[in-house]
Formats: C-alpha cells, sequence, structure tokens
C-alpha cells in the first residue's frame, strides 16, 4: 500500500498536498483498493465552496458508493474532468493522475489538522 511522505490525510481516507494557497485532494491508495473498480466519480463544480470535513461529492465503484469529504475550507476552483471519461484513473493513479478537486485555502492553518503519512498508517492498523 502507498502512502506518499509528502501528503496530509483524513481518516476518510482523503489524501491533500498543499500548492501555494491552494491544495490538491483525492482519495487514498487504501480507499481506492477497498472500493474495487470506480465506474463514476460526482463533483462539485468550480466556485463550489466546501467547508472542512463536510461531503463534496461522491465516488461509485463496483462494490458501493461513498462520500468524499473536504479535507479543508475552500472554494473549489479546479475539477479533474479526465475522470468523467476515465474513473478509473482513481483505481490506477490516486495520487496522480486520478486527483479530483482543487481547493483554494481558506483556512492554510486546518491542514495541520490533518494526519501525517505516520498518523495515517498506524490508523490503517486496524483494516490492514
Amino acid at each position: 500500500m502507498n502512502v506518499p511522505r509528502e501528503l496530509r490525510y483524513t481518516k476518510e481516507h482523503e489524501w491533500i498536498k498543499v500548492e501555494g494557497g491552494e491544495a490538491v485532494v483525492g482519495v487514498t491508495d487504501y480507499a481506492q483498493g477497498e472500493l474495487g473498480d470506480v465506474i463514476f466519480v460526482e463533483l462539485p463544480a468550480p466556485g463550489t465552496r466546501v467547508a472542512q470535513m463536510k461531503a463534496f461529492g461522491t465516488i461509485d465503484a463496483v462494490k458501493t458508493v461513498s462520500d468524499l469529504f473536504a479535507p479543508v475550507t475552500g472554494e473549489i476552483v479546479a475539477v479533474n474532468g479526465a475522470l468523467k471519461d476515465d474513473p478509473a484513473l482513481v483505481n490506477r493513479s490516486p495520487y496522480k493522475d486520478g486527483w479530483m478537486v482543487r481547493i483554494r485555502l481558506e483556512s492554510p492553518a486546518e491542514v495541520n489538522a490533518l494526519l501525517s503519512a505516520d498518523d495515517y498508517e498506524k490508523s490503517l492498523g486496524a483494516h490492514a
């Protein structure tokens, strides 16, 4: 299982990478593995405001439909349009091509409340 050290994580299995005043968000390798083949991703339009740990979309997979939770509060500034035609990018490349949204950070300090890679791995201990 791949848990990149430079990212932060939620207990709900989203990852976040801060780039300047924006955050790239996706689901973890663990999450995509548990979901199985992703068949559809429903994401909000750019301009949508999201709140930390509130649902902002859904991911539909063969096994289940799951909510996606925003790791931080802010405004959606970009959505990965490639997922519309190829939602399985989430399975093949969860940390690169399978990213979901970019959020303009409203409160950068919220990132500090997220899990480090080590803490995320520990949280998975009960699942792994």
